[in-house]
């Protein structure tokens, strides 16, 4: 797409927004009822997408992008009256005579760039938000899974003008383009380094934005842990689309009294799960791209190998690979991991993981296996994060009712539910004051205005 036609597609979102079709109550719900109706009548393209760009299984397919996604539309159409519903606010005592009220109203044009790890849930979650809010969308899938990122461009140009809601392919020099554009909000699920990127193009135009990154996810076990289902939750967390999931437990912290206990428990859910020979599992995910996968290969000389560490070059596969005796000095332990390799440390005190965690960039996710009320205090109180679980990996996402997002370097705002129609919407604040009588005391010519100020706004 040239720079001249992507500035009149821009334009011409630009002018339908402004011509107000987007902002009845009716027209939103007609339009996620249609985008709801287009992926039932995929559903079986969507899988197949999915399956080719990352070998994911129906099952992995539908409970980790379709079904996430069905709920999210479900729980907007049943809230949606209520969300966009101004909301009457109380009057200062200063303001006596006037009404307040606050107004959701669109930004506009939103800009949605998507990753590859979930190119379907990723990219059309945060799309309902946008319309739900009553914006004109973009959408720019990732380049990286094209299978996925054509059957979009094919189902929503089918149910959707282009004035109305565009899908943009392409590579990393699109969504260069995209970023200069005047768009009015910018919505980003990716790396932290491209993550700056993007709010330093933000920063240029002063476009508001929302930044969903990732990190180092910490996964504490402590010694009260139930350790068999601990390792049936972290394996399920850590392995789903082999590894490559921004919320995935990263590292296990694992206390020193039961780390060899736990272990063996993980060998176990790995096989559970994934059989005996996992990369010959045709339900098992395979790494994005040649270069990912020789990244997380060059990880796996880190530590002693305590299960898996085969490859396959070939079919770009990792076996779910445990490292024991990793370290935080290790290649390993300085970056986000993104894929089927889990470093296992060991701690003697809980408020030592806390310090541990405090002393790096505030992770996307942590998760805590405890069965202890006062370690689970410890932690969730101490630690900064963006969202997590007790007891659990990954499920905090599933549901509508949690906003989910980042915090410091793993991210900034948050989407899911009501938290989505938010982030695509500007909550405008109104004073009506009344024309029946004016308020002397607030005019600097008033005798005891000040007398009066003070009585009213004293601390």
């Amino acid at each position: 797409m040239s720079n001249d036609t992507m500035s009149s597609l821009i334009q011409k979102q630009k002018h339908f927004y402004k011509s107000g079709i987007t902002r009845p109550l009716a027209y939103r719900l007609e339009q996620l009822k249609k985008l709801r109706d287009a992926l039932t009548a995929n559903e079986k393209r969507i899988i197949e997408a999915l399956n080719n760009d990352l070998n994911k299984s129906e099952f992995e397919a539908f409970s980790t992008e379709i079904g996430i996604v069905y709920e999210e539309l479900a729980f907007t159409l049943k809230h949606l009256r209520r969300w966009m519903a101004p909301k009457r606010v109380r009057t200062a005592l200063t303001h006596i005579g006037s009404r307040g009220r606050i107004i959701p109203e669109p930004y506009g044009t939103a800009l949605i760039i998507a990753p590859w790890n979930y190119p379907f849930q990723l990219a059309v979650s945060p799309l309902i938000g946008a319309l739900a809010a009553g914006n004109t969308a973009l959408l720019k899938p990732s380049e990286l899974t094209p299978a996925t990122s054509a059957l979009l461009a094919d189902m929503l140009g089918g149910i959707y003008g282009e004035e109305y809601v565009a899908v943009v392919q392409g590579g990393p020099d699109v969504s260069q383009e995209l970023l200069a554009q005047p768009v009015d909000y910018i919505f980003f699920t990716g790396s932290v380094n491209v993550g700056k990127i993007v709010m330093q193009a933000a920063a240029e135009r002063l476009i508001p934005l929302t930044l969903e990154l990732g990190g180092k996810s910490p996964c504490i076990v402590h010694e009260d842990a139930e350790l068999k289902l601990a390792a049936r939750r972290i394996a399920f967390g850590k392995f789903t689309n082999a590894g490559q999931t921004c919320i995935a437990p990263d590292y296990v912290l694992a206390h020193r009294s039961i780390k060899n206990k736990l272990i063996p428990h993980l060998r176990e859910a790995i096989r559970e799960l994934y059989g005996p020979d996992p990369l010959f599992n045709p339900s098992y995910g395979r790494i994005v791209s040649e270069k990912h996968f020789k990244r997380l290969v060059s990880f796996l000389g880190n530590g002693s190998i305590a299960a898996g560490g085969r490859t396959d070059p070939d079919r770009l596969r990792i076996e779910p690979t445990l490292l024991d005796q990793a370290t935080w000095d290790m290649p390993v332990m300085q970056e986000e991991i993104f894929g089927p390799i889990l470093p296992i440390l060991e701690y003697d005190d809980i408020q030592e993981t806390v310090d541990m965690i405090n002393a790096r960039p505030k992770p996307l996710a942590l998760y805590l296996f405890t069965r202890d009320a006062g370690t689970e205090k410890a932690v969730v109180g101490s630690v900064s994060y963006g969202g997590g679980c007790v007891n659990d990996t990954l499920m905090h996402i599933a549901t509508p009712y949690l906003p989910f997002g980042g915090v410091g370097e793993s991210g900034m705002g948050a989407y899911h539910g009501k938290g989505s129609f938010d982030t695509f919407t500007h909550y405008k604040s109104v004073l009506k004051q009344t024309t029946r009588f004016d308020i002397a005391f607030r005019y600097p010519s008033s005798k005891n205005g000040l007398k009066l100020l003070r009585k009213l706004m004293k601390p």
